[in-house]
């Protein structure tokens, strides 16, 4: 009797585990030998970034390695992904900066421990999978914005600029840098260009040496050499303490919470869309499933613990995270060697640290900006409706002219108004007539014999932001599917730019696992969003038909040109079915 019960509470059970717990169970010397080897990488990867994402969020270097030692340490340890590297990103250093600016340290240790409660929350309560009721022409609008705001705070340092106190705010803040250019300090000039060019070029050659570390290597070392006359962190912050993080409780009895709580709101929210898009990187990249839910609760554990020992907030950081997983790693194991590799660099070379120039931590972080920016995006909203393109300038404009916070809430609220516009548009009201029952002859499933190349899925619905998740759950395991993927439109009722962004995703998937994709049926609006982006280049026209009978035939034609998986999986498809 107790077998069964054990066998019905154990799948639940494992829904709350960390991935650390499950990844144990079948754990091996070799996978540690692994983990190893990524972790350090890693840690090395993440050195130069977490003093750059400190310095340019408003506090210190220290602060950033702080954050990666003690949050990265908890993301992998508690969090529901296997490979997810979390710390200081550079998602947070704008609004990081204004919140120091305007409440100063103390109010930005309140905002952190009240986003990594709200994360918790989010977790525990299930709602990790609210995050996706985000349009995309929010997120792009935001990152594009976010990225531009890092690189201007990056100017000041890569051209070794003598300034007054440079505002938060982006004009005022070119304003001042632009009255003061002609105080460039050229010897910093060329220690950034450098820096710049190694960490662009290096990769072309080798990946298995970090661009960022060889620059900071070799430009340390030139300023030491050289006594070269530029800023550096120990003219600048005195340099980096040897030792643990410091464990403080905060005083926080002469802040005043209330007109935080819009802050704290954004940094869980941008904590949870990081975290959570980076985990489906992951997922991409090592063939894992993240548990959004638990994953959540370990990013908010982290940002309850981050203040406490000077830290900042912390998230999931998509390119740590694409690193680890090229690294090797097989479990969150790799993740807590990269925050104990930070941890080994603190307490033995956090002296020589002093030397490091900003010149070349600005310039990691303007290819970070640049990375980060999605830029290419651009063109693809641009091809969307006006109303889409409308909802991207909003935030992207706020974002960069006002702060994070309005930008959300104006994106948000706009979306919400086109979701309504375009929910009521799919509705109709039409006579049934002659015409209207033979055009939908071509339509009609039930009459047609489905060879064994082809699956059909259909999407029902308007297929807006919020449920696109559906498409991709559908669509996990692409081994089981056969050469051809027909997706019938013909009840789908609208589309936005997150539902065609999913389709392209599901196009790239596919075409990489050697198979292809066919839209078939779409209505007026659909079809019209199709042909005017670049999915239909993406797809190929030839691959968009107006019925089903179409979409069997062209299907037909791709698998007599086919080769490989799809010839056998067809056959033993065939075989199954007699």
């Amino acid at each position: 009797m107790s077998s069964p019960a054990s066998g019905a509470v154990a799948p639940s059970l494992d829904n709350w585990l960390p991935k650390l717990i499950l990844s144990l169970r079948d754990y091996s010397a070799r996978k540690f030998g692994q983990d190893l080897a990524a972790g350090v990488t890693v840690g090395l990867v993440a050195l130069p970034l977490a003093m750059a994402f400190g310095i340019s969020s408003g506090a210190t270097p220290q602060a950033g390695l702080y954050t990666a030692v003690i949050a990265g340490f908890l993301i992998s340890a508690l969090g529901g992904s296997r490979v997810q590297i979390g710390g200081p990103t550079g998602a947070f250093v704008v609004i990081v900066a204004g919140i120091i600016a305007k409440y100063g340290i103390g109010g930005l240790t309140v905002v952190t421990l009240m986003a990594g409660a709200m994360l918790v929350v989010m977790g525990a309560t299930g709602l990790g999978s609210a995050v996706r009721f985000i349009p995309r022409p929010v997120t792009i609008g935001f990152t594009n914005g976010i990225a531009l705001l890092i690189a201007s705070t990056e100017i000041k340092d890569f051209f070794g600029l003598t300034t007054p106190a440079v505002p938060s705010e982006f004009l005022p803040r070119m304003r001042v840098l632009a009255e003061n250019f002609g105080t460039a300090n050229w010897a910093a000039i060329g220690v950034a260009l450098f820096s710049l060019a190694v960490v662009v070029f290096l990769p072309r050659w080798t990946k298995r040496i970090p661009g960022s570390i060889v620059a900071l290597l070799l430009c340390t070392g030139a300023s030491v050499l050289f006594h070269l006359p530029i800023e550096t962190i120990g003219s600048k912050f005195g340099g980096i303490p040897r030792g643990f993080p410091p464990f403080a409780i905060p005083d926080m009895s002469h802040v005043n919470i209330v007109p935080l709580i819009p802050a704290a709101f954004t940094v869980a929210t941008l904590a949870a869309i990081e975290s959570l898009l980076s985990a489906v990187v992951a997922d991409g990249m090592s063939g894992d499933r993240h548990n959004s839910n638990v994953e959540l609760i370990a990013q908010g554990i982290a940002n309850l613990c981050s203040p406490l020992f000077g830290g900042i907030p912390a998230t999931g950081a998509i390119a740590r995270t694409a690193t680890n997983v090229r690294s090797g790693a097989k479990s969150p194991v790799a993740g807590m060697i990269h925050a104990l590799t930070l941890l080994g660099i603190l307490l033995v070379a956090a002296p020589v640290a002093k030397f490091i120039p900003l010149a070349t931590l600005a310039a990691v972080l303007f290819v970070v900006a640049y990375n980060m920016g999605e830029w290419r995006e651009i063109r693809v909203i641009l091809r969307l409706s006006r109303a889409d393109i409308l909802v991207w300038a909003a935030t992207f404009g706020l974002t960069v002219l006002a702060d994070l916070t309005v930008a959300v809430e104006v994106g948000m609220a706009l979306a919400a108004l086109l979701y309504i516009y375009r929910i009521s548009e799919t509705t109709s009201v039409t006579p049934v007539t002659e015409d209207y029952l033979r055009a939908g002859y071509a339509h009609i499933l039930q009459d047609k014999q489905l060879p064994p190349y082809v699956m059909i899925l259909r999407i029902h619905g308007p297929f807006l932001f919020g449920t696109t998740e559906k498409l991709a759950e559908a669509t996990r395991d692409l081994t089981t599917f056969p050469p051809v993927l027909a997706l019938r439109l013909r009840n789908m009722t609208a589309l936005d730019a997150t539902g065609l962004h999913a389709i392209a995703v599901l196009a790239k998937r596919l075409r990489e696992s050697g198979r292809t994709l066919l839209l078939c049926g779409a209505r007026d609006q659909p079809q019209a969003l199709i042909s005017e982006s670049a999915l239909a280049d993406e797809i190929g026209r030839e691959n968009i038909l107006p019925h089903v009978d179409a979409a069997l035939a062209r299907a037909r034609e791709v698998y007599e040109d086919f080769g490989g998986v799809g010839a056998e999986f067809a056959e033993d498809m065939g075989k199954a079915r007699v």
